[in-house]
């Protein structure tokens, strides 16, 4: 038997028992937003395609601004040029889809807006397409509500029975701006849809290495049963920029990096990276031994918060040959901002597998390259044979799982370098996807618009996970809330952040990864 062959009998296609995509309407508020233009209707496109899409299907875009269906379809055709993945796009097959798309003008603060929002959903030509509808909040959140009270007023989102269809409701971050705010968004959302209606949305989450986190975890005995305090030192997760702020000034100086990457993209890794496994794979059980991880962190008082945590923010430096501005000098910035453009972080996890074993997080703005990856560092070797005689030579055993770019896996260990002589050196084997299997790796909004339509809440963020991450960095916030930055926690464009955070893991002997390399 050939090995193509072997693999195809092998595979385990767990989709079989996927739910079904059915026949939707899915209504995009913020229809003229760049996260539509950029990433939605891209992803749309995609699954159109690939045949992924329910038969029949239609998307409404709702906005303040004055244009027709046909306006509307040229931006997005416009956009998409630009946008997707596949090149070129074919005039033949955007025209199907785009046949599909419609635009809606209104204002979320007009109940008469919405009226006739509900008279175009009803006006479908397939009536199921009247009942099955996805709302997705492409808005500041500051318009969350307005939307959601708006809509179950005119009758478009109802508590979910079966006699009404369904309806389902996508939020985009941030979660609330703290603890407090976060629960209270929460408690109106439930106002108006059941928790299970809800959708909170973290990109992260879609990324096909993220997803191959468990799979690799809980299908390979080899890696599981060193899964823990005994074989495993320490644990890094970075999550670096190359850019800087950009023209993102004005929303940077309310979140910060805290708020805007470790408070979700960061700590979603880490749950799923550390969480115990689940008693099925049922979106409930996967989320439900998230949230114990999260409650299982152990908490920074803020009297420890200079000691656990390090702040920075970049100032003007050199980067790929070209020069950054500092971000006190970025469009809509105060300049005299102290807000983080980079935090790292030791974290604890006081539970029986984790206990002892630093969780270390770190993620910036206008570091020398982008990427996101794990690297779980195993614990040395003894002190006897070739460790006592190549001392801190031997490296210890790593295995890095590599988010973007170039999604993949490696495990680094040490083996004889050939010849006469006895060397060691470290090697790897390296997995990537696209080497191995051949074939593109879907956006993370394919994958999580899918979702969606289907009813699969396990890649959404349920409100508890929300509310136990706010935990975690709401002393963190409130440590640094009114005390400027020091000359220390300043670091130059191009450089991977202040001194501070080395400091913060030589204090365990460890150092920081460069992710460049993979080593």
């Amino acid at each position: 038997m050939m090995n193509d062959d072997l693999d195809e009998l092998l595979t385990c296609r767990l989709d079989k028992k996927r739910k079904q995509v059915e026949p939707v309407t899915l209504v995009i508020f913020g229809a003229s937003g760049d996260l539509t233009r950029r990433k939605l209707i891209p992803a749309l496109y995609h699954l159109y395609l690939e045949g992924q899409l329910p038969e029949p299907f239609r998307i409404i875009g709702f906005s303040r601004r004055e244009k027709t269906d046909e306006i509307w379809r040229q931006e997005l055709w416009q956009s998409l040029q630009k946008f997707s993945r596949t090149q070129p796009v074919e005039l033949s097959s955007w025209e199907r889809f785009a046949g599909c798309i419609s635009y809606q003008r209104g204002d979320i603060t007009q109940d008469n807006d919405f009226k006739r929002l509900k008279q175009r959903v009803y006006a479908a030509e397939h009536p199921v397409l009247a009942h099955q509808l996805l709302f997705y909040l492409a808005i500041s959140p500051s318009q969350f509500m307005h939307t959601v009270s708006a809509l179950s007023r005119v009758g478009l989102l109802r508590h979910q029975t079966r006699e009404h269809g369904w309806q389902r409701v996508v939020v985009e971050k941030p979660f609330g701006h703290d603890g407090p705010s976060a629960q209270s968004l929460n408690d109106s959302l439930i106002s108006f849809a059941h928790e299970k209606q809800i959708y909170r949305i973290d990109h992260y989450l879609g990324k096909e290495t993220v997803q191959n986190i468990l799979v690799f975890r809980f299908s390979n005995a080899i890696f599981e049963a060193l899964w823990d305090r005994r074989s495993i030192d320490h644990i890094q997760i970075t999550v670096s920029e190359s850019l800087g702020v950009g023209s993102r000034g004005g929303y940077y100086e309310e979140s910060g990096a805290l708020r805007d990457m470790v408070q979700n993209h960061l700590l979603q890794v880490l749950s799923l990276i550390a969480m115990e496994p689940p008693v099925s794979l049922e979106d409930e059980s996967i989320r439900d031994e998230k949230v114990k991880l999260l409650r299982s962190i152990r908490l920074i008082d803020s009297s420890d918060v200079f000691d656990q945590v390090v702040r920075g923010q970049y100032f003007a430096g050199q980067l790929h040959g070209k020069m950054c501005p500092a971000y006190r000098q970025e469009s809509n910035v105060s300049p005299t901002s102290n807000v983080e453009t980079f935090v790292a972080m030791r974290l604890l996890i006081d539970n029986w597998r984790w206990a002892g074993v630093p969780f270390y997080l770190r993620t910036g703005k206008n570091l020398p390259l982008s990427a996101s990856e794990v690297r779980i560092q195993f614990r040395p070797v003894p002190n006897i044979l070739f460790a006592a005689q190549c001392g801190q030579h031997l490296d210890a055993n790593a295995l890095t799982l590599r988010l973007q770019p170039d999604e993949g896996i490696h495990l680094r260990f040490n083996g004889k370098v050939p010849g006469n002589s006895a060397e060691l050196r470290p090697v790897k084997m390296a997995f990537h996807y696209n080497a191995e299997f051949g074939a593109y790796t879907p956006e993370a909004y394919e994958r999580l618009l899918l979702e969606a339509m289907a009813g699969d809440a396990t890649l959404f963020i349920r409100r508890d996970e929300v509310e136990a991450a706010w935990k975690i960095v709401d002393p963190i916030r409130e440590a640094w809330q009114g005390r400027d930055l020091t000359n220390k926690e300043f670091y130059s464009a191009g450089t991977w952040g202040p001194e501070a955070s080395q400091v913060l893991l030589a204090q365990n002997q460890h150092v920081w990864r460069t992710p460049l390399s993979i080593s």
